[in-house]
């Protein structure tokens, strides 16, 4: 199976910058986006053979995630734990009969770190949850993740010390997370490689000298990862100032 996740940043703008044309080339059996930007009625895509689930934000033209998939669902949910909405529209979760797929745009902590409090509580809450599904089934879990885990995942690392996105606080959730029983598929395949990013600043030049961050990931359960056969970013497709990453399984 094959599994792609994108920022688009928002999808109206990327459908202008050959969106189609990538999502058609790929033909991938989940297609996931994050930061949509859009409303319900905003934007009318026609993909033929799939099935379209859409988690919009209540404020306009803010975050939001899809999931473009071939399979049809056993069911779907809007939220974790006992809620199923969330407001900010960041998360949607497809259960299948052997897996969970899980999409999510991670909060980002602001500049000045003024969110970072929230983030905090919502790595926690996500976490309880991806935990939780595990138990029942193995998680194929993706997104914007907002987090740069080691050194190795950015540029600059030593700049950036401290900077929304590389706190401690933000990798050590990441770290918690991985040890709870999940692998990030990235890693698991190319532990050492460097200068693979997935996010560039819109600042000059920056995506052409390639000073970028590794922020979105394919994250799966730790019993997925020996049916991990190929785990990459595409970062020479353009659209967005994220590119796409893509993970695929001998896994039915």
């Amino acid at each position: 199976m094959k599994f792609v996740s994108w920022n688009v940043n928002g999808i109206r703008a990327c459908l202008k910058k050959g969106f189609m044309d990538y999502f058609h080339e790929m033909d991938a059996d989940f297609f996931c986006i994050q930061e949509s930007k859009c409303q319900a009625g905003q934007v009318e895509l026609e993909l033929p053979g799939y099935e379209q689930y859409w988690n919009y934000a209540l404020r306009k033209g803010y975050s939001g995630t899809a999931i473009f998939t071939k399979h049809k669902p056993l069911r779907v949910k809007y939220g974790v734990g006992d809620k199923d909405t969330e407001e900010e529209g960041r998360i949607i979760t497809l259960e299948y009969e052997n897996f969970y797929m899980v999409t999510v745009y991670t909060p980002n902590s602001k500049r000045d770190l003024a969110r970072l409090p929230y983030r905090l509580e919502w790595e926690d809450e996500l976490r309880a949850y991806l935990v939780e599904l595990d138990a029942k089934k193995p998680v194929i879990y993706c997104g914007d993740l907002n987090v740069a885990h080691e050194a190795i995942d950015l540029k600059n690392a030593k700049s950036n010390i401290g900077n929304s996105g590389f706190t401690t606080e933000e990798r050590g959730k990441m770290t918690t997370l991985l040890a709870s029983g999940f692998t990030d598929s990235f890693r698991a395949l190319h532990p050492d490689m460097t200068d693979r990013f997935t996010w560039w600043s819109y600042m000059s030049k920056v995506r052409e000298r390639n000073i970028g961050w590794r922020i979105d990931y394919f994250i799966v359960s730790n019993r997925l990862a020996p049916a991990i056969t190929e785990a990459t970013m595409h970062d020479q497709q353009l659209g967005s100032d994220h590119c796409p990453v893509v993970l695929e399984l001998d896994y039915a």
